[in-house]
């Protein structure tokens, strides 16, 4: 063999050696062990995410059921917050509403937080509490994230969702893994420090609540003047895409879902509070907010009664 090939031989010998011990490191690499607290529809497929990627897991929630399913899945069970805290690197909560999240992270997790733990929320908060309870964490040496998602259950399952994450850019590189691992890469955006992450969010539920608030009162306008639904979703037609959206707003409304139709009622407070403590103006989310909250509670938003904006503009006709 001439010498060239020696070298290219054992240059490959090496570069191959090189590559196998990367990649048993890599999966041989020790996982940080995660704490999720909250297994709704959105928390129980991100935490099967989790498990899917080999990540250790300790759960708890309020609900025996949900615990146990994933205690099938291979996950452990703490006992309560402060029992999973004291066990885990990394606190995950997907809890249902900015109240409830604020609670527990001030109340349970706070006090019971290590140098070095970092708290993940998955769910929407108000960005003041949000940057508020940031700075509370760093005070204790540990760090929070808000990385609130959009795309659903459906999306969950997946592992198809959009990120919003907020927080300083080493604590989130620590954690990109985990994130990708629960929503995928494609829809992960840093927004920017703690709090931007529920600011875009807000932009995600403003933009998708008050375009169909907008449908529903056009539509409104006709149906009140006593043209059928039909013949306005006919006479509007399906090309273009705000058309193609109308139309499917109209078509909820001809099959007797327009009460369901929502406008994301129970978070509009959460922007608005960001608005008025920033100073500047949300006027349709304002008028929207307050026109709703004078109506009956006759449909549901996340298991809670809320009004139903096509019931407050039809409901006298």
């Amino acid at each position: 063999m001439s010498a060239n090939r020696a070298e290219q031989s054992d240059s490959d010998l090496n570069e191959g050696r090189s590559i196998a011990a990367h990649t048993n490191a890599v999966e041989n690499r020790t996982l940080p062990v995660i704490g999720f607290i909250g297994l709704g529809a959105m928390g129980k497929p991100m935490a099967l995410n989790l498990l899917a990627a080999g990540y250790p897991l300790v759960v708890f929630d309020l609900s025996a059921t949900r615990l146990d399913a994933l205690v099938n899945a291979g996950a452990e069970a703490a006992l309560s917050v402060e029992n999973l805290v004291g066990r885990v690197n990394i606190i995950v909560t997907s809890l249902p509403s900015s109240s409830a999240f604020v609670e527990v992270a001030e109340q349970r997790i706070l006090p019971n937080v290590q140098p070095g733990q970092i708290l993940i929320d998955f769910g929407t908060v108000t960005p003041p509490e949000t940057r508020r309870l940031a700075t509370c964490f760093a005070q204790q040496e540990a760090v929070l994230i808000d990385a609130p998602v959009s795309g659903g259950p459906s999306g969950a399952q997946k592992a198809d969702l959009y990120l919003f994450v907020g927080g300083e850019p080493d604590a989130v590189a620590q954690v990109r893994p985990m994130l990708e691992a629960v929503g995928g890469a494609a829809k992960l955006t840093h927004c920017g420090p703690s709090g931007c992450g529920q600011v875009v969010k807000g932009v995600n539920q403003l933009m998708m609540g008050l375009v169909d608030a907008a449908y529903l009162e056009a539509i409104s306008f006709g149906v009140n003047a006593g043209v059928e639904i039909d013949v306005i979703a006919q006479a509007i037609g399906k090309e273009g895409r705000w058309r193609q959206d109308f139309s499917a707003v109209a078509q909820r409304i001809a099959q007797g879902n327009g009460p369901n139709v929502g406008v994301k009622f129970r978070e509009l407070p959460y922007f608005l509070l960001e608005a008025d403590e920033s100073d500047f103006p949300l006027p349709l989310t304002k008028i929207l907010y307050e026109f709703c909250d004078k109506g009956e509670r006759i449909v549901t938003d996340d298991n809670r009664p809320a009004p139903s904006f096509w019931h407050e503009l039809t409901h006298s006709f």
